[in-house]
């Protein structure tokens, strides 16, 4: 049986960020702001929201020591992130064989850097995606209802959840659920994305790897409830739209959104004291007295 302490993670951040261009000719774009916080905080606290400790970072290699500024090796969120390099677009999947060292022989969920979800019920999700690939193995993906599933890879289901078709892009959708970039599968992983042949565009792509999953009966959706958000932060356009939504719940409840030393503490993944190291190397701005606040502030 798989154990939900056994998860491991994958946090996808290479890519050229093209379509943020000239923006991100400088610098990655996981790293760019989305208001307080650089971009790949969001993504990095999904996956410990789900209880994950052991995070494979796959980046490209010009930027790993920008990463390794930012986030270090994880101990000061009471973490293990480790560094791989992908040198060239070859597809999502090909996530599973650069990390293999790491993950093989363990669940894995894999999220992509420039996704930011976020709702009141997200933990609780996440939580049953957990226990579903522990108690039943398989894979789980998730559903995001939309008005233009078009513009994304979108997932036909039945009444249990199972999912009986896959689509991506399709010029007449069968199926309002779009597919966000966050998937969850059992310790088969490795092996079968190695198994993948390459596509026409010469890569191995996430939706050939769940077809592997459909196909034996075995690709669950889990369908966000009605308040959850999902963003893409991949063009100008919608880093303002993320930016703004950030500001505007923490300007309104006062609370942070995808704060990972905050998230680090409330998972007891941290101590208090290591809490209060982690504000120090922020110094004097909003977002470290935050931090200092947390312990002593019921209402946070």
């Amino acid at each position: 049986m798989t154990h939900a302490r056994s998860l491991h993670g994958i946090l996808l951040a290479g890519g050229t960020g093209s379509r943020l261009y000239p923006i991100t000719a400088g610098t990655n774009k996981h790293l760019l702001p989305v208001y307080d916080k650089p971009m790949i905080y969001y993504s990095l606290s999904t996956l410990m929201l789900a209880g994950i400790r052991d995070v494979v970072l796959i980046t490209n290699p010009g930027d790993v020591d920008r990463f390794e500024r930012l986030l270090g090796d994880g101990s000061h969120l009471g973490l293990r992130i480790t560094y791989r390099t992908q040198a060239q677009a070859r597809g999502i999947a090909e996530a599973f064989v650069l990390a293999s060292d790491i993950v093989e022989g363990y669940p894995v969920a894999l999220a992509l850097g420039d996704n930011l979800l976020y709702g009141s019920g997200f933990t609780g999700l996440l939580q049953s995606a957990v226990l579903r690939l522990t108690l039943s193995g398989g894979a789980v993906i998730f559903g995001a209802k939309v008005e233009n599933p078009r513009e994304y890879g979108v997932a036909q289901v039945d009444a249990e959840g199972r999912v009986t078709g896959l689509e991506e892009k399709p010029a007449e959708p069968k199926s309002p659920w779009a597919v966000p970039g966050l998937y969850f599968y059992d310790a088969r992983v490795v092996d079968l994305a190695r198994a993948l042949s390459p596509s026409a565009r010469g890569e191995l792509e996430i939706t050939d790897l769940n077809r592997r999953y459909l196909e034996s009966g075995e690709l669950h959706l889990m369908r966000f409830p009605r308040g959850m958000t999902w963003l893409d932060t991949g063009s100008p356009d919608q880093l303002a739209e993320a930016a703004d939504f950030v500001r505007t719940l923490e300007r309104r409840t006062g609370l942070m959104v995808g704060c990972v030393e905050e998230i680090a503490w409330r998972q007891k993944f941290i101590s208090d004291d290591t809490l209060m190291v982690a504000a120090e190397r922020w110094g004097k701005t909003p977002y470290a007295h935050y931090l200092r606040a947390l312990p002593h502030d019921p209402a946070l």
